[in-house]
């Protein structure tokens, strides 16, 4: 397997951090459009001389609300995303309970990342390390004040050096291909879209629990409400449908560029292949349930499923398989 440029997959990946700034921005107000547009098709009507109930679009009225709507949308989308742009790093540690490792600490560790620094010409990002039995490492940051590499005890404890440096080395090509940023950026714009789903669904729940007490003659805006709410979530889970897809159609070729770039740093594939194997028989973190940290992961604990899961995983997963990956590596 040939391994692009280096300067190549950074372009790209610039490229592709620019693209989805604003893809995303454009399926939300999409979204939103499409269900002023319903809400105003289905609550808009009149009866004709035969008694029928026709529907009535007015573009006018629907655009209007749009265009009103706008500036509220767009200013709390800016300020969410720059809260949690700016703020990822503490929050990764703080959910994964990371700590900072220094070299007195595990200077195995520290050296092996030290050297590959030195070997590729960067900067030496933040160590982290999590008391955690299973076997995880991921890179995360978005320049070079947070670019943060973080390994479990149980990886140290079960990689020999050798495999260990390929994981290490895997780790930084994600930071030196831009990938983290890329990533992050692709994980806070599906959070906006999830949260928007979480909050409207609440709302539905409440409109049919709570709103069932109300008076007969009160029915009819009831289910007017409850109408808009439905509405509301088809249309968040169309858009959180093809928010996945484009985050999924940047993750496996980053993968494959990282093991190709972390074969190439650290110079010996097969480590790196025997390693992955060994991950592969305890993936993840055992206390954290979010998959949003677990696309990170060298490994996503889902693609290790079985059977009719394992080919659904295969459709939606942010990792291609380990098997295909062990395979290209031995090919070096």
């Amino acid at each position: 397997m040939k391994y692009v440029g280096m300067h190549t997959q950074v372009r790209r990946n610039n490229m592709m951090s620019i693209v989805l700034l604003l893809l995303f921005p454009l399926i939300i107000l999409g979204t939103i459009w499409v269900f002023l547009a319903l809400v105003n098709y289905f609550g808009t009507y009149y009866y004709d001389a035969h008694g029928n109930m026709v529907n009535v679009f007015n573009a006018d009225i629907v655009n209007g609300y749009f265009l009103s709507a706008v500036p509220w949308v767009a200013g709390g989308v800016i300020i969410w995303f720059l809260i949690a742009y700016f703020s990822n790093t503490s929050m990764i540690r703080q959910a994964t309970g990371a700590q900072p490792l220094a070299r007195r600490d595990n200077p195995r560790v520290y050296n092996i990342v030290e050297n590959l620094c030195m070997t590729c010409g960067m900067d030496m990002p933040q160590i982290n390390i999590i008391d955690d039995p299973q076997l995880n490492a991921f890179a995360s940051g978005i320049d070079r004040g947070s670019y943060t590499v973080t390994v479990t005890t149980g990886l140290l404890r079960l990689l020999n050096d050798d495999e260990l440096t390929g994981v290490l080395a895997h780790e930084l090509t994600h930071i030196r291909n831009r990938d983290t940023r890329l990533l992050i950026v692709s994980i806070i714009f599906v959070g906006i879209i999830s949260a928007i789903m979480s909050m409207v669904v609440n709302m539905m729940y409440h409109a049919m629990w709570f709103g069932s007490n109300s008076r007969n003659e009160e029915k009819g805006g009831g289910l007017s409400i409850l109408a808009i709410m439905l509405i509301g979530a088809l249309c968040s889970g169309v858009a959180y449908f093809f928010t996945l897809l484009t985050r999924f159609a940047i993750s496996r070729k980053r993968e494959y560029m990282a093991d190709a770039g972390g074969a190439e740093l650290c110079g010996n594939p097969l480590a790196l292949a025997s390693a992955l194997r060994k991950i592969s028989g305890n993936p993840g973190l055992g206390h954290i349930g979010r998959d949003d940290i677990a696309q990170m992961y060298i490994i996503h604990p889902k693609n290790m499923a079985q059977g009719v899961m394992s080919f659904a995983n295969s459709l939606f997963s942010t990792h291609p398989s380990t098997e295909s990956r062990i395979k290209i590596l031995e090919q070096f």
